[in-house]
């Protein structure tokens, strides 16, 4: 809507961190946009970024400011998804915050499945570190998170959360590749190939090996799951992943995976939700209903 165009001026300039960026981004030119700025702060009485050589950046009177458009964006968004539900079709723009381990396969059936029968709700996706995407809840950057491991539960609040199997990635003429599973200390002597801390799986691994008494040394850690994988082609490195992350053709590459026992290690979970106390535009609370039925079909008992 028009009167919220100067808040999106605003958020524009936050997110780029510089007057140019956010013009580009925005299609105004610069000079427009500052003055729009600069009407804003004169009403307020206030400036709201600070000048720097780099940028800008807001202070603290915009960071208030910035809330509170953020939130004004995620209301319009639930009210445009309730007036469109009205109509029965579904609309409306769907931010998820998710971590690595959903990406590759879960996320992207759903996603696709949801744009066909919807076709006029839209998504953006970001991927986050481990605590980082619960945490973006609290500005309404994002509607929904699925987090593997949190950390950040006070302000989340939980839909669904499903215990995740973790198996280790090799090759398939690897010596270990015809065990049923197996226990931490059976990697120890291999080449490890594992996540950089702080992802879930590497604090799993890490917390599983703590409690027999070793450390896990790896040759090479990445953020990269799929690189960590590849790497474990026509050698002896191990790589590991979760069950919602396990390649159905991991044959067609010659590898295998073993399942691995975290010996009562705190439960490995998965998590889906959003802010707390916040109610979800219509859009976003639908796609989080079908997140967490997909969960509990696949993983719960």
């Amino acid at each position: 809507m028009r009167h919220m165009l100067i808040l999106k001026y605003i958020d524009g300039i936050a997110k780029a961190g510089s007057l140019r960026g956010a013009a580009e981004q925005l299609n105004i030119t610069p000079s427009a946009l500052i003055r729009r700025i600069q009407s804003v702060e004169e009403e307020l009485g206030v400036e709201i970024f600070e000048r720097h050589p780099s940028g800008l950046r807001p202070n603290i009177a915009g960071e208030i400011l910035l809330k509170h458009i953020r939130d004004q964006f995620a209301d319009m968004d639930r009210v445009k998804s309730r007036i469109a539900d009205l109509s029965g079709m579904r609309a409306g723009h769907i931010n998820i915050a998710a971590t690595r381990e959903v990406v590759p396969f879960f996320l992207p059936r759903l996603l696709k499945a949801h744009l066909a029968e919807f076709p006029a709700v839209t998504f953006s996706v970001s991927l986050y570190e481990r605590g980082e995407a619960e945490a973006s809840l609290l500005d309404n950057s994002n509607d929904i998170a699925v987090v593997y491991e949190p950390l950040r539960l006070s302000d989340f609040q939980t839909v669904c959360s499903v215990i995740q199997p973790m198996y280790c990635i090799m090759a398939a003429d690897h010596p270990l590749a015809q065990r049923r599973s197996l226990k931490i200390y059976d990697c120890a002597d291999y080449p490890l190939l594992l996540p950089k801390r702080p992802q879930g799986i590497r604090q799993i691994l890490d917390a599983t090996a703590g409690k027999v008494g070793i450390e896990l040394k790896p040759v090479l850690e990445s953020n990269s799951l799929d690189l960590l994988r590849l790497m474990s082609q026509d050698s002896e490195a191990l790589s590991f992943c979760l069950a919602i992350n396990r390649r159905p053709e991991l044959a067609k590459d010659n590898l295998v995976a073993v399942p691995v026992d975290l010996q009562g290690v705190a439960t490995s979970v998965l998590t889906a939700g959003h802010l707390r106390g916040r109610t979800l535009p219509v859009a976003a609370a639908r796609f989080l209903e079908t997140v967490s039925r997909e969960l509990v079909e696949q993983f719960e008992e």
